[in-house]
């Protein structure tokens, strides 16, 4: 839990505040906060404070620009796929050290304050629900606030469970700074399967107080029954997975389809890429909202190429690349798909092409240049030191009407999406597959597993062939190769490849790149390792709990194994 203020100093720093406090001219209100007595007596202030629950505090460097961070580490510089064999993050900013297997408590780089924010967010919720009762509101007006703050307590526990494993399960207790901070309770930490029950337990329980729509006057991206339902389908599947180890594949299919049958949800058909760009569709089930008066990141500057004076940001990787099926569903690897090397970006699953900046693309006023010599987009155009390393630019979530240029304030208003039905397809095929094989529709379910990919796969624009697998594991590996290109760059595999065991083997491949040089009769293809160093040891499926945070609790909170 949040404890890291807990420091000698600080009870110093109150002694000599208490004793000045007896100076009158010390005893005033103070105008850069709101009281917890407005919280707890005006209405309007209490739901202010609901509703800001949805963000979090900024904790360290980079979280955000403009707005504090959400959930996740969604829209930060180095994005979670940075952290993966999605992406390298060009200028570092504390991925590298992921990357290369070099985490330490002392040291968690960009991947350092899931554990203090999360903590800080449940007893912030905590504290809402305590008073909940004591505010003037309808019932109802009380009962869909009390569904928002266990949904977003749940969330903040969800964040916890998929980064540390074993958490710290608070129930309903508020702490001060005057209660018994060496109560051993306070640092017990759960076991997995406590931990997840516990957290769709009470997804469960908002999903009844949760209305299946926000409504005109709610403000979009608050939490709905789907939202719920959804959240806690996505942690049925982890439950069921090798690494958790702590559920079974039917009930995460049945959580998946408690989704489904709700029948609000669908395929987006209006373009993959414009999916990301656009404040509502069809396929949303939650998801941030950013305005002009709420900035962020400005992800076209932030992600760009050099040649438009970008800063290469999450540059994808090879590794990535070389996994998107040729446009006729075939791997690159199968000798009848065919697969150009010396054309390698020709006919290829079409949200390669959304997802991905490469050589010759098309691109606001131009075509992309990673060639060398020469290319403006390589080593040798301009601002050199922002060139990618892997000869990759990210595509997705760029909208080109925004300004990459000077964009302060003109950018960056994209939603983003936390959640959405493709995904829950896909927890659904997974689960559904492996209780009852690729075919079977199970009992009270519409579609069986191979119908669930395939839905994904005719989305408009995209128009895959239908997903080939003959048995149970060939469509297992089918259905993680859909996640990777499907919710490429969403913050789902860095979690993936644990949740599967697959990380020692993934996340030990070299951070491949290409070298892209042009001849007189056109380029040639050298693959070259982008980032020295990755490695992953068995520690790594779980992030280390923050060392400050170990001597906060005087020692009595345990650390993760091989830490």
């Amino acid at each position: 839990m949040k404890l890291r203020y807990i420091k000698p100093f600080y009870f110093a720093l109150c002694a000599i505040t208490l004793a000045a406090c007896k100076k009158d001219f010390l005893n005033i209100t103070p105008t850069d906060r709101i009281s917890t007595e407005n919280i707890e007596t005006d209405t309007a202030v209490f739901e202010a404070f609901v509703t800001n629950r949805y963000i979090g505090a900024k904790l360290q460097d980079k979280e955000g620009e403009g707005t504090n961070p959400g959930f996740g580490r969604g829209f930060e510089y180095s994005m979670m796929s940075s952290y993966t064999d999605e992406s390298i993050y060009n200028n570092d900013d504390g991925s590298w050290l992921i990357q290369r297997g070099q985490l330490a408590p002392e040291n968690l780089g960009s991947a350092g304050s899931f554990w203090a924010r999360s903590y800080r967010s449940i007893r912030e919720c905590n504290y809402a629900l305590s008073i909940l009762s004591r505010i003037t509101m309808s019932d109802g007006h009380k009962k869909r606030l009390d569904g928002e703050l266990k949904f977003i307590r749940a969330y903040r526990y969800h964040d916890l469970i998929r980064n540390y494993g074993r958490v710290v399960l608070m129930g309903s207790r508020v702490l001060n700074l005057t209660d018994n901070l060496q109560d051993p309770t306070l640092f017990n930490r759960a076991t997995i399967k406590e931990g997840l029950d516990y957290t769709l337990a009470q997804l469960d329980s908002a999903a009844t107080e949760l209305p299946l729509d926000n409504g005109d006057q709610w403000i979009p991206g608050r939490a709905t029954r789907g939202a719920a339902l959804a959240l806690k389908a996505r942690l049925a599947v982890y439950a069921a997975s090798p690494l958790y180890n702590a559920g079974t594949w039917a009930d995460a299919a049945s959580a998946a389809q408690a989704v489904i049958a709700l029948n609000k949800y669908g395929i987006y058909n209006g373009g993959y890429a414009n999916m990301f760009l656009v404040d509502q569709t069809n396929e949303v089930i939650f998801q941030r909202l950013y305005t002009k008066n709420a900035n962020h990141v400005h992800l076209e500057i932030a992600n760009g190429p050099n040649g438009y004076g970008g800063w290469a940001g999450n540059s994808p990787l090879q590794n990535l690349v070389d996994d998107y099926e040729m446009a006729n569903g075939k791997l690159i690897t199968d000798p009848t798909s065919g697969y150009d090397e010396s054309d390698p970006y020709v006919n290829r699953d079409p949200r390669f092409y959304a997802t991905i900046l490469y050589n010759g693309a098309p691109y606001r006023e131009r075509n992309i240049e990673t060639f060398v010599p020469g290319g403006k987009d390589s080593r040798d155009g301009i601002d050199n030191w922002n060139t990618t390393k892997t000869g990759y630019y990210l595509k997705k979530y760029m909208n080109d009407a925004y300004p990459l240029q000077n964009p302060w304030g003109n950018a960056g208003f994209q939603p983003w999406i936390y959640i959405r039905y493709a995904e829950v397809l896909l927890n659904y095929a997974e689960a559904a597959n492996e209780a009852y094989g690729p075919d079977a529709v199970p009992t009270g379910a519409t579609m069986s597993a191979r119908q669930a990919v395939n839905l994904i796969r005719k989305r408009t624009g995209v128009n895959m062939p239908d997903v080939i697998a003959a048995g149970k594991d060939d469509m297992r590996e089918a259905i993680r190769r859909e996640r990777r290109v499907e919710l490429a760059f969403e913050e789902h595999r860095f979690y993936d490849v644990r949740r599967w065991q697959i990380a020692n083997v993934t996340e030990n491949k070299p951070a491949a790149g290409v070298t892209i040089t042009k001849t007189a009769t056109g380029f040639t293809y050298t693959p070259k390792v982008a980032l020295d160093g990755r490695h992953f040891e068995t520690k790594h499926y779980w992030l280390p709990i923050p060392r400050s945070e170990i001597q906060a609790s005087g020692g009595q909170l345990d650390q993760n194994d091989g830490y």
